[in-house]
């Protein structure tokens, strides 16, 4: 599995001190670093690229996206390694009826994943744009809490919450993470299609992994396939569906994590960083290292970090 995309000079720093002892000897041209963590070699280069490549690669991709979101605000665009091509999309994504999936928390070391499919009829367009869906990934949470309520009571949608003791039985099979999304997407779509026979346009998901992988990921999964998908980047910015399964989603996962947080009388932190290391740590020492499969991603680089 190989993943790329560029970071900015302040991630870039980061990167360089956290990958200090991890380097290896020989670094390819124009690279600053070329290092081993664990099953991921990661490359950064002059330019600000970073390469992740290895079995878990989308792991460690995730870990730095955060990382990038955390200091700059946004989050860095991932670049299939294998485009062929670099065709604009004009497709209609917007002035339709769609059906669209989205997920949270895959880089979050504490919480669930949240997995949403909604429907969208061309005929709601104007009460989304009026909540502000529209820019669904600009929309802060404090806006999400009070928004979301409104969209789940008029957008026919369906979640699916995967718990830490779940995902962790899952990692355990061998599934990574882009099997797990492809699993989840699967699902509610599925489900969302059973609560009524929706007339729509399309079936959208933020491509995450080529269409191939995707298929290819659910083939040894006992469970119906829904294939008829359109798979584009930046999907919750051109599908309205997509986007308010995204709020829903976020929505679902800030409850979730508060819920969590409660269990074990504290507020988990979001992310991966050094901060989420350090509560991870309290935790341990307060309830054993058992508190863990309860209320993280195991696999997770923070894990070994907590437990050293």
């Amino acid at each position: 599995m190989t993943i790329s995309f560029k970071v900015s000079d302040v991630t870039k720093e980061k990167m360089i001190e956290h990958f200090q002892d991890l380097k290896r000897e020989k670094t390819p041209a124009y690279a600053i670093f070329q290092a081993d963590e664990e099953d991921t070699v990661v490359t950064l280069y002059e330019s600000g690229k970073v390469v992740f490549q290895g079995v878990s690669a989308d792991i460690d991709a995730e870990f730095w996206k955060e990382t990038e979101k955390i200091l700059t605000g946004s989050m860095p665009e991932e670049k299939e390694k294998n485009k062929k091509e670099e065709k604009e999309d004009n497709t209609d994504y917007y002035f339709i009826s769609s059906i669209g999936s989205d997920e949270v928390g895959t880089g979050d070391y504490f919480g669930p994943i949240i997995v949403t499919a909604s429907y969208v009829n061309k005929n709601d367009i104007t009460f989304l744009e009026e909540l502000g869906v529209r820019d669904s990934k600009k929309v802060t949470d404090d806006k999400i809490m009070k928004i979301a309520p409104e969209i789940i009571k008029k957008i026919p949608h369906f979640t699916y919450i995967l718990s830490n003791e779940e995902y962790n039985e899952w990692q355990k099979k061998g599934y990574n993470m882009n099997k797990i999304k492809s699993i989840l997407h699967n699902r509610v779509i599925l489900g969302l299609l059973k609560q009524n026979n929706f007339s729509y346009d399309m079936v959208v998901i933020d491509q995450f992994t080529p269409p191939r992988n995707y298929f290819g990921y659910l083939k040894d999964v006992n469970e119906n396939v829904f294939r008829k998908i359109t798979f584009t980047t930046k999907a919750e910015d051109k599908c309205l569906s997509v986007g308010c399964s995204s709020i829903i989603s976020r929505y679902i996962f800030i409850n979730e994590m508060d819920k969590l947080g409660k269990t074990v009388n504290t507020v988990l932190p979001l992310g991966a960083s050094t901060i989420v290391d350090d509560k991870g740590k309290e935790l341990v020492n307060k309830y054993g290292k058992e508190v863990l499969n309860k209320i993280a991603k195991l696999n997770f680089k923070n894990t070994e970090k907590i437990l050293n």
